[in-house]
């Protein structure tokens, strides 16, 4: 018999606040939390904005000489753990630490490391470089941090799918849990890419919004004027629990996962497959692994990155998995205040879906303007509101044509 699998504690460093009760409270009031970037000079950019993490002091959480010894995507990882533990209540130390793992998700790891240490090296030459660049810098250090700060001595992952990682995280520690390979599992996405390179990179793509005269609204999903992804940062840390494992330490249970699949479009470096196939097969997989009817399906927190091509390939995806019941599910891309988290997105994703069923809310997808007749669905705009919900489905769909998609039932 197949073990259910339930989330227990939730911690978030985002660009709309830190702890699960600022960031659902921001996410329920509709707020944004993009703006001009501050941490480096943007003038020759043709992008000026992102949704930067502000007002976090990594010293809260973290010793202020080993936080020097990490890079910012580790800082956020750490914070986000420590505040997930904590709602949940849990001291690794107090467990079969054997039977407790991490599995993070992270699309590029140490960015700004690798930056920073290329410059020292041009510039003063290779003695120079830190001995700390090499395990600042790689993708897997979060989760080896955390398995040192908790003791957690089980299955130790990073995911690195794009845009895809934080739910291939999600998903990968439910099925670890559902198998019976551990019973507790730190899991969730962490990205700090808002870097002079990265940004470089992803302008030269002509992949985010230049809306910059007015950056509250530049990130518009399913609008008919979107013109690109705005990049945030941050991470979203959940804790995975067997349900018997949860309910014998009295824990407060927010939501059940149910459902995981994963997919690639095997099509194309960058572009979504047409009709956004790929991932519709991945929504049917989590759909088909939960044994429910697709009419089960109230809400879909979207990938919705305000790209022209994602959300018209998602919106078909979403139409091909529910046919007619499309038209009844509620969809909202929260990208819209958060801005685009890239393999942390996953992570924070999830928590929104067990936060809406838990409380019964749907968040809004705030910006939205114009109607695109090829993006005609229920995008819940500009007005989050109320609605009692049984099953909510979280997308996420990278580069490299990654697409993950987990299911989660309230409890």
């Amino acid at each position: 018999m197949k073990r259910k699998v339930v989330v227990t504690g939730i911690g978030a460093v985002t660009p709309l606040g830190h702890g699960k009760t600022n960031f659902w409270n921001a996410i329920k009031e509709g707020k944004c939390g993009i703006d001009f970037v501050s941490r480096f000079d943007v003038s020759d950019y043709p992008c000026k904005i992102a949704a930067e993490v502000k007002d976090f002091d990594v010293t809260q959480y973290i010793d202020k000489k080993e936080a020097k010894r990490m890079d910012r995507y580790t800082h956020y990882a750490i914070s986000a753990c420590k505040m997930a533990l904590e709602d949940a209540k849990l001291d690794v130390k107090e467990l079969n630490a054997e039977r407790v793992g991490v599995i993070l998700g992270s699309g590029v790891g140490g960015i700004e490391t690798l930056e920073n240490q290329h410059e020292t090296l041009m510039a003063k030459g290779p003695g120079r470089v830190s001995p700390f660049f090499i395990p600042m810098m790689i993708s897997n250090m979060a989760a080896g941090h955390i398995a040192i700060l908790t003791g957690a001595k089980g299955i130790n992952e990073t995911i690195v799918s794009a845009c895809a990682s934080g739910t291939n995280a999600v998903g990968d520690a439910f099925r670890t849990i559902r198998n019976g390979d551990a019973d507790v599992i730190i899991t969730g996405g962490t990205e700090a890419p808002i870097t002079p390179l990265s940004f470089a990179g992803f302008c030269s793509m002509k992949a985010m919004s230049t809306r910059n005269e007015d950056p509250k609204c530049a990130c518009s999903p399913f609008d008919a004027e979107r013109d690109g992804f705005v990049m945030g940062e941050g991470a979203g840390i959940l804790i995975l629990e067997e349900l018997e494992h949860a309910q014998k330490r009295g824990a407060e249970i927010i939501a059940e996962v149910v459902g995981y699949g994963s997919t690639d479009d095997a099509y194309h470096i960058t572009a979504p497959a047409p009709n956004g196939e790929g991932g519709a097969r991945a929504m049917k997989l989590a759909i088909e692994d939960a044994g429910i009817d697709v009419k089960e399906v109230d809400y879909i927190n979207a990938h919705g990155t305000s790209t022209p091509y994602n959300d018209k390939f998602e919106t078909a995806a979403i139409k091909t998995v529910f046919g007619e019941h499309a038209y009844n599910v509620a969809i909202s891309s929260t990208k819209s205040m958060t801005g685009h988290l890239l393999g942390a997105a996953g992570g924070i994703e999830a928590i929104i879906c067990a936060l809406a069923l838990k409380e019964g809310y749907i968040p809004a997808t705030i910006n939205y303007k114009n109607p695109d007749p090829e993006c005609d669905l229920d995008y819940v705009i500009n007005q989050g509101r109320y609605q009692e919900i049984k099953y909510a489905l979280s997308n996420s769909l990278g580069f490299g044509g990654h697409n993950a998609t987990v299911l989660l039932k309230k409890y």
